[in-house]
């Protein structure tokens, strides 16, 4: 649903700004003026990421938010008014963005807009898996138990996020030491070398081919960077569209020795959410939606949506979504049996639990594996150069001999 940023005036003569979701402006000016708002101004967010880049605004991290949640599910089973429980919590937080939204969220819920469209209003905050939960959680009268659900939901993601950044953590170091270890080698050690050897004619290829890169690079480093910088962008442009991004979602799977790795977050993420959607009372259909679109793979989100419209017509979920086959047979085999007994929430939780166990050791071995080949790849890329070096020495030496 699309977000509009809105000036308005209360009944109170106080001016207030903030954002708030509707299928149109008119549905949107019209939500604000139920709340006895006297709308000023209000358009469209088309550039929001843009807006907060130049403003310089943090990103509120998942732990925050997880942390926010487990805070007003205390608050409000203690009693405290859910306005009142925002507003509190908001007055703590230190990342301004955040506290923002939670003040404006507070402003609306306390004129009249449901928790859900308050939340609604700030999507780069809470996503399509937190609103669905808040909604199931207001209309059944269990926001508490709810907002629970979100805040555990969230820490194990950011367990496995976490876990996957520690395997690829050393390997990004060491690759950046070693660039700028060949950086500095090439500025200043090559031609030291290079005027040792001006002289000689007889210098090997793979020499040559260093000396005429170090001018190069040394004449005109800033190209180097430009052309780094493009490379980026175009990668990032082709990736960042929508047949780019299905393609590297189909490969990022299979990749080796990341590959594996990428597939169970995707298989325990997916069980997770599931589980959480399904035990907070969202119907099947939804729940299953929301799972495919936060499973973080759109060939994944794709082919559940595909899914869904055999369940909506009575279909099995476990056959549906074996048909995919996307999942293992464990997860498909423990689907039906959910289904079958009435435990589905329950069943997927567990295999969750296994395949974020299983994530965390994949990415301990990875991490034992990558730290040995790195330093041998570092080794032979620095020894080799240094060999190269010092090849049209050796000649010239064993040539006066």
């Amino acid at each position: 649903m699309p977000i509009y940023k809105y000036q308005c005036v209360t009944k109170l003569g106080e001016n207030i700004s903030g954002n708030i979701s509707g299928n149109s402006e008119i549905h949107a000016m019209d939500k604000l003026r139920k709340m006895n708002y006297n709308v000023l101004k209000i358009k469209r967010a088309r550039f929001e990421k843009l807006e907060r880049f130049v403003k310089n605004e943090k990103p509120v991290k998942v732990g925050d938010l997880s942390l926010f949640s487990r805070q007003l599910a205390s608050m409000i089973g203690a009693g405290i008014p859910v306005t009142r429980s925002i507003s509190t919590i908001a007055s703590q937080i230190t990342n301004k963005s955040f506290k923002t939204a939670l003040e404006n969220i507070s402003k609306n819920v306390e004129s009249g807009m449901n928790l859900t469209d308050a939340f609604g209003g700030y999507p780069h905050i809470f996503n399509d898996l937190y609103l669905s939960l808040i909604e199931s959680g207001e209309i059944g009268g269990m926001l508490e138990e709810a907002l629970l659900r979100i805040s555990d939901q969230m820490y194990k993601d950011k367990k496995i996020k976490d876990a996957v950044k520690s395997a690829t953590f050393y390997p990004k170091i060491v690759l950046t030491f070693a660039g700028v270890i060949l950086v500095a080698m090439v500025t200043f050690l090559v031609p030291t070398f290079q005027g040792m050897t001006q002289n000689n004619d007889d210098i090997p290829l793979i020499t040559k081919i260093i000396y005429d890169f170090s001018d190069s690079f040394r004449a005109g480093w800033y190209y180097y960077i430009l052309a780094i910088i493009v490379f980026v962008i175009v990668i990032k442009t082709i990736f960042g569209s929508r047949k780019g991004q299905q393609v590297w979602d189909r490969w990022k799977i299979k990749i080796p020795l990341m590959g594996p790795i990428n597939y169970l977050t995707l298989v325990a993420r997916f069980s997770r959410t599931l589980s959480t959607l399904l035990g907070g009372g969202i119907p099947v259909v939804q729940a299953l939606t929301s799972s495919g679109d936060t499973s973080g793979n759109s060939m994944v989100a794709r082919k559940v949506r595909q899914a869904t419209v055999n369940i909506e017509q009575g279909n099995k979920i476990s056959d549906e979504i074996g048909k995919l086959e996307l999942f293992p047979n464990t997860v498909v085999h423990m689907i039906n049996i959910g289904e079958e007994t009435g435990q589905l929430p329950e069943l997927l939780d567990r295999i969750a639990l296994f395949y974020e166990d299983e994530v965390e050791t994949k990415t301990k071995g990875l991490s034992t594996i990558l730290e040995p080949l790195m330093l041998i790849g570092v080794g032979l890329v620095v020894g080799g150069m240094l060999i190269a070096l010092y090849m049209p020495i050796f000649t010239a030496v064993s040539s006066q001999m």
